[in-house]
């Protein structure tokens, strides 16, 4: 199983706004600068994030994007479903009852608790620590 681009350059973007939180709006092109990430698909990333409300942009010279919510209340799900739709491992078409239906449901329950369970701020004070630890 594959997370997508999209996913793990949006977690970025929300990850540096997580970091810079309460303070300046942060320009895209720093983002894309730090992780040498091209700006104009960043661009194409807050869109979805902005229209959610996840993230909040500011005009001006002294523009940019900023949290529009405390980094505690953003978790790492939020951000997948925002960017990638309903996150499945399996796609189930029919609803019949078979044994190997239920690996699938075990670990789409865990993936979502897990993912669930990781806030944007665990992520800051993991990177500070330098030490994260996410359990599966």
């Amino acid at each position: 199983m594959r997370i997508s681009t999209r996913s793990r350059y949006g977690l970025k973007v929300m990850y540096e706004l997580a970091l810079k939180y309460g303070g300046d709006p942060v320009f895209l092109k720093e983002i894309a600068r730090t992780h040498k990430i091209s700006e104009k698909y960043l661009s194409k990333l807050v869109i979805p994030l902005r229209s959610v409300g996840l993230i909040t942009s500011h005009r001006g010279s002294h523009g940019g994007y900023t949290l529009a919510r405390p980094p505690g209340s953003v978790t790492v799900m939020e951000i997948m479903r925002v960017l990638e739709g309903d996150f499945a491992p399996a796609v189930r078409t029919r609803k019949e009852e078979h044994p190997t239906e239920e690996v699938w449901v075990t670990l789409e329950r865990a993936i979502n608790q897990t993912l669930s369970a990781v806030s944007l701020e665990s992520l800051v004070l993991a990177g500070k620590s330098q030490v994260p630890n996410y359990q599966i």
